[in-house]
């Protein structure tokens, strides 16, 4: 017994070892990320470019991001996740490297988009050691923690990398952090391992013949397409707010003050890693009522996003403050999507499920910072560069469209696995009803 005991906490330290190692290479990642946005302006001297060409950094970095997910998630299915979080901080830190002696506008996108690719490979592969490690019961928590940890690096990227650009310079600052994602890969290679007791876990062999057939394998499991169609509903009103499109509508739309703006955009941050552990307890506690959950969220963001824009005039603060609050919970319940593979999903494809799942939010953020621009162009006078509150408010109303989608699907999807867990494993459907932690 003293013995049993003895190995459960040994295996429980070496879980949050090898998480709080993974961990740290995430937060380095959402750095790299974000750590652009404070140095814009001395982007902007450093290569001789202008806004367009500057946002151009950030898109094309979020699409490679999108785009490499069905590659990672098949390396991540054949080789494990400790081999390919590992090239990622690798492929991270030479792409800082060569960001920060980059002195021309080629280079330095190419570093942005390497830069991308490096952080594809971090996420997922972290979401799968949880799962690898974790008991199922204490999975929900740890994923949520996981995606929250996130925030740090945007918070590091905000603080201290304006620090080190101002006291270092730009070559040395971002040489700094190559030289961090260098020590991690050094903690990953020694303290990382695929699964208890397994330092590397290969799986099938890819073959390009194959490939396709793999794919539509993983996005033909039920739960790889609920847990897709829950990211892309719940995560893109937040991203929206928080990458582009929060700041301008607030003082623009709103004419909020940009003190009162700044205050919301952090308040946005805030409240999505208050949410995340109360999320966590009802995604394990209450498996069965999981995508009630997520819509019900879905429906409370649409409806606090209503009152905004219908309010005659400009809405009050309180109003403002309460729609980011709500709208910040969208980013949790987002998580709930890899739930959804892990309990429902094939485990030989789980990798390439995830990576799935995860461009979900991605595509609904891009494809709605996109219409947003467009109908703000449309709206907006010609030879005028200040757009309108009447604008902005036909603007974010397209929101609409990716939340009805989303909530079709849900619903949909959600009655298929309801109805063959009845037919093929009504004891399963029964467990979820009863709040027990269970994998098809």
């Amino acid at each position: 017994m003293i013995a049993r005991v003895s190995r459960r906490l040994g295996l429980r330290r070496n879980a949050y070892a090898v998480w709080f190692v993974a961990l740290s290479v995430y937060v380095l990642a959402v750095f790299h990320r974000s750590s652009l946005a404070v140095a814009g302006l001395d982007a902007t001297e450093r290569f001789g470019i202008g806004a367009a060409q500057l946002s151009t950094f950030t898109v094309l970095q979020l699409v490679v991001y999108a785009g490499m997910q069905i590659p990672v998630g098949l390396a991540l299915d054949r080789f494990g996740p400790r081999a390919v979080i590992l090239t990622g901080v690798l492929t991270l830190s030479g792409a800082q490297i060569a960001f920060a002696f980059a002195t021309s506008y080629p280079l330095a996108l190419a570093a942005r988009v390497a830069v991308g690719a490096g952080d594809a490979m971090v996420f997922v592969c972290v979401l799968r050691l949880v799962a690898n490690w974790f008991a199922p019961r204490r999975v929900p928590l740890m994923t949520q923690l996981t995606g929250l940890s996130g925030q740090l690096g945007m918070i590091l990227a905000a603080v201290p990398m304006t620090w080190a650009l101002h006291h270092l310079g730009w070559t040395r600052a971002y040489l700094v952090t190559a030289v961090v994602g260098l020590v991690l890969a050094v903690a990953l290679a020694s303290v990382v391992h695929d699964r208890p007791g397994m330092r590397r876990h290969l799986g099938p062999p890819l073959e390009l013949r194959g490939l396709l057939g793999r794919i539509r394998d993983a996005w033909g499991d039920e739960g790889t397409r609920l847990g897709f169609w829950t990211h892309f509903s719940t995560q893109f009103s937040g991203t929206v707010l928080g990458i582009l499109w929060g700041y301008p509508f607030f003082v623009r739309g709103q004419h909020a003050s940009p003190a009162f703006a700044a205050f919301l955009l952090t308040l946005l941050t805030l409240a999505t890693m208050a949410t995340g552990p109360f999320l966590a307890w009802l995604t394990a506690h209450r498996p069965y009522h999981r995508s009630s959950t997520t819509l019900a969220i879905m429906a409370g963001i649409a409806t606090v996003w209503a009152a905004v824009l219908l309010w005659p005039g400009d809405a009050p603060s309180w109003l403002l403050v309460l729609m980011v609050v709500v709208t910040a919970v969208g980013g949790p319940a987002s998580m709930v999507g890899f739930d959804f593979v892990r309990t429902l999903g094939s485990a030989e494809r789980a990798g390439l499920a995830t990576a799935l799942v995860n461009t979900g939010g991605f595509i609904a953020s891009l494809c709605t910072m996109l219409a947003v621009g467009v109908v703000l162009d449309v709206l907006t006078p010609a030879g005028s560069d200040a757009y309108t509150s009447s604008a902005f408010t036909w603007a974010m109303a397209v929101q609409v469209v990716p939340w009805a989608l989303g909530a079709v699907m849900i619903v949909r999807h959600r009655r298929a696995i309801r109805r063959r867990l009845a037919a093929t494993a009504p004891e399963v459907l029964e467990a979820m009803r009863r709040g027990e932690s269970v994998s098809v």
